[in-house]
């Protein structure tokens, strides 16, 4: 096992490596300043090219890079030009609320998602399979950002069951419950997208491990249908579920961008936006690679835990 996870670890190096020059190509190839962003109206061609050459714009892309990539092997990941702070503190400050939305988000698509795929399998071809297919492909179907703005015309404006954005309310609040009341709708609407994948693919799944012989065999047996289902099927699906689950994850801190600019939740996402309309480079350089750090991590836990349900998958 240690073995194996030093393995997807030590692959897990390149992939930053290609993420950080991704990311950065990508940046200098947006149009505009950031000199001439950050001045204003005093932008004039003396200020932006003494800005220019503080900030260290002045040098070709690949002294740049390399002096960027540096700093960020050393922890530091530049100090942000919109903002005058360090990147690292406001990444780190804005990523605990996304954690809170995208973690939400995937607990609630992880387990709907199992509990309506298996049940759509046990049941198959009867109605209550074909409602929740209905029901799934309509989740797939329907993009999160439109059912986020649906749910707010419906809950918050006319019915006015939840908030219509932000993380706390502005005024008193600031409890649990305030917190729950405005995670509701952001949640299942960034949910719905990866709870009908999930589902559709526990179904095939389930519906695979059903027709091997050890499950008949265990029916033959006199087993409960409830202990077949939990201990055997269920388990043996795991195995092609959990890599699915790692990809989901990634759909849920990646969509969390729009959700969070619609329900104004102060997350990295938000942030993000605000960085590029900004054309603040090392804000928005560093917020995505800390979210790609974050999506390869969760991908190596992903593996190594499939790697015990399966371990054939390590040799």
């Amino acid at each position: 096992m240690s073995s194996y996870l030093l393995h997807r670890i030590l692959t897990a190096i390149p992939v930053l490596f290609g993420i950080t020059l991704i990311v950065f190509i990508i940046m200098s190839l947006i149009p505009g300043d950031p000199a001439t962003a950050i001045l204003g109206s005093y932008a004039t061609p003396e200020n932006v090219q003494k800005l220019n050459r503080e900030l260290g714009l002045d040098k070709s892309l690949v002294e740049q890079y390399i002096i960027w990539i540096s700093n960020l092997m050393q922890g530091d990941l530049g100090r942000s030009y919109s903002l005058n702070r360090p990147v690292i503190d406001e990444v780190l400050e804005r990523f605990s609320a996304t954690l809170i939305l995208a973690g939400t988000s995937f607990v609630l698509c992880s387990v709907i998602g199992v509990i309506v795929g298996v049940i759509s399998a046990i049941f198959q071809f009867s109605l209550v399979d074909r409602l929740t297919t209905f029901v799934v492909l309509l989740g797939i179907s329907i993009p999160s950002f439109f059912l986020g703005m649906m749910m707010i015309l419906l809950f918050s404006i006319q019915l006015r069951w939840f908030p219509v954005s932000g993380m706390y309310s502005i005024y008193g609040g600031g409890d649990i419950a305030d917190l729950l009341s405005h995670l509701v709708m952001p949640s299942l609407a960034l949910a719905s997208v990866a709870t009908g994948v999930i589902a559709r693919l526990v179904r095939s799944s389930v519906l695979e491990v059903l027709r091997l012989d050890f499950v008949r065999t265990a029916r033959a047996k006199g087993v409960k249908e409830r202990t077949v289902i939990m201990k055997h099927v269920l388990k043996s699906a795991m195995v092609t579920i959990v890599p699915v689950l790692g990809i989901q994850a990634g759909f849920v801190i990646s969509g969390a961008v729009y959700i969070e600019m619609i329900f104004q939740w102060p997350g990295i996402g938000r942030m993000l936006v605000n960085g590029i309309l900004q054309r603040d480079i090392l804000l928005v350089q560093g917020g995505v690679i800390f979210v790609a750090a974050c999506y390869v991590v969760f991908n190596i836990i992903v593996d190594v835990f499939q790697s015990i349900l399966d371990p054939r998958i390590r040799s």
